[in-house]
């Protein structure tokens, strides 16, 4: 299993060409693959910056995100705990590093554009079976301090289902789902680095247990609110 990270130029906000860095810098792609993007180079791509001496964090926070966890606790200026495209993420996923004075947003419509850039890359390599996950980086309850995960992906399933299979002592699991796509992602986010790396793609290849499928994936990751195991923790808090 290898994971490859892609050095790249900066692509600069408030609007770059994510198709040509795509050109220029990822020049081995092979069937099986994963790509590895970062939202960011999405957001620049789309034009999603704003100035930041343009709006108040704090407003642009609350027009973003689809839900705000009340919580007297900020460890860092103008942080607040979100839920956005039910994913629990900080300040709704705006970014203020490697943002040259700009506020970066989430990129928009997820997924078609994670579809385009699958298509994309396939057409160029000559592949059929790769698999697209963009990503960010979070905090988790109780944990200092980021670490890598998924907003979206594209070409494969993102979960393993356990249920039913048998652990070493003979008994069936219940409710163990594998995680496919926040497990790697980790790695991915890790080798890409949160400063001055520029290396906002990475390549997974020879990963083990993927299944890929020309379809649109990210419901199948969702948990009905009545499952949700952290319900009674966020839903009391949530604006």
């Amino acid at each position: 299993m290898q994971f490859i990270p892609i050095k790249t130029r900066p692509l600069l906000p408030p609007k770059d060409n994510l198709f040509e860095v795509l050109d220029t810098y990822v020049t081995d792609v092979q069937d099986w693959d994963i790509i590895f993007i970062t939202s960011k180079i999405l957001a620049i791509h789309q034009g999603k910056c704003i100035k930041a001496t343009e709006i108040n964090k704090k407003d642009l926070v609350e027009q973003e995100a689809d839900k705000r966890i009340r919580t007297d606790v900020m460890p860092g200026k103008d942080t607040y705990l979100t839920i956005k495209n039910n994913i629990l993420i900080p300040s709704a996923g705006i970014d203020e590093s490697n943002a040259n004075g700009y506020y970066i947003l989430w990129p928009d419509n997820l997924p078609t554009f994670s579809k385009e850039i699958h298509d994309y890359i396939c057409k160029k390599h000559q592949v059929k079976n790769i698999g697209i996950i963009i990503t960010d980086s979070t905090t988790r309850p109780l944990k200092w301090w980021v670490v890598g995960i998924w907003i979206y992906a594209y070409g494969i399933q993102p979960l393993i289902d356990k249920r039913g299979v048998k652990d070493i002592f003979g008994k069936a699991l219940e409710i163990t789902q594998v995680n496919v796509v926040d497990a790697l992602s980790a790695m991915a986010v890790y080798l890409m680095g949160e400063a001055a790396e520029c290396q906002p793609i990475v390549i997974g290849r020879n990963i083990p247990w993927i299944e890929y499928a020309d379809t649109y994936t990210f419901e199948a990751t969702k948990i009905p609110p009545e499952n949700d195991l952290y319900r009674p923790l966020l839903k009391p808090l949530m604006e």
